[in-house]
Order: structure tokens, then sequence, then C-alpha cells
């Protein structure tokens, strides 16, 4: 089992920046694939990214490429998603979920094994 829990949403300016993080229980963290959704009002959840378990490699959706950046810190079962240059449309409840273990990143909900309660994201314009 394993159990995750989002922080660090809020309310933030179009081009503004946010760092939210996703910490992770269980002692298998590290042999999870990573990744980020959201969920807009009335839209279906939707991937944003995820990083794999076993190089670290990224990938993302094209809307939020070279804005958005996802690490992982093994040490402190955490990932994080660094978002710049927001816009009003990443207006959203962000979801992070975990995939494995040694599976690799899937980019649909189904894929995702664990889910957080989300955090929610405003961008204002």
């Amino acid at each position: 089992q394993m159990q995750l829990g989002e922080s660090g949403g809020g309310l933030v300016q179009a081009v503004g920046s946010l760092r939210l993080s996703c910490a992770a229980s269980g002692r298998t963290f590290s042999s999870y694939a990573m990744a980020w959704f959201r969920q807009a009002p009335g839209k279906e959840r939707e991937f944003v990214g995820g990083i794999s378990w076993s190089t670290g490699n990224t990938y993302y959706a094209d809307s939020v490429k070279g804005r958005f950046t996802i690490s992982r810190d093994n040490a402190k079962h955490t990932t994080y998603l660094q978002m710049s240059s927001l816009k009003p449309e990443d207006t959203a409840v962000y979801y992070c979920a975990a995939r494995g273990p040694t599976r690799l990143i899937g980019v649909s909900p189904h894929d995702y094994d664990y889910w957080g309660q989300g955090t929610q994201v405003t961008v204002s314009s």
C-alpha cells in the first residue's frame, strides 16, 4: 500500500510560478513511476507529466512542456512539480499518482495504482 499527499497549491497570477509536492508513504517509493495529473471543472483528468522509477527520465504533455518540471527525491519519498510561466488555463486540481513497482510511465489515469487527494491551483489573469 502507498498513500500520497499533495501540498503547495494556491492562487497565483499569470506568468508566476508554483511548486507542488507529493509526499508518499511506504518503503518502495523508489520503485514506483510517479506522475502528475490535473482536472479542471467539467473536464476529464489529464496527464501533466511523469518521472520514471529507474533513471529519473521525465515525460511531459505538450501543453506544459518547457514550463513544468518534475523531479523526485527518493530519500524523502517526495515528488515535485515545479510550474513556471503559469497560464489561466493551468487552473485545475492537481493530483499525484504512483504506478508500480517497476512499471513505465503511463499517460492514462487508469495506468496508476495510487492517488493523492489533490490540491487546487488557480491562476488569475
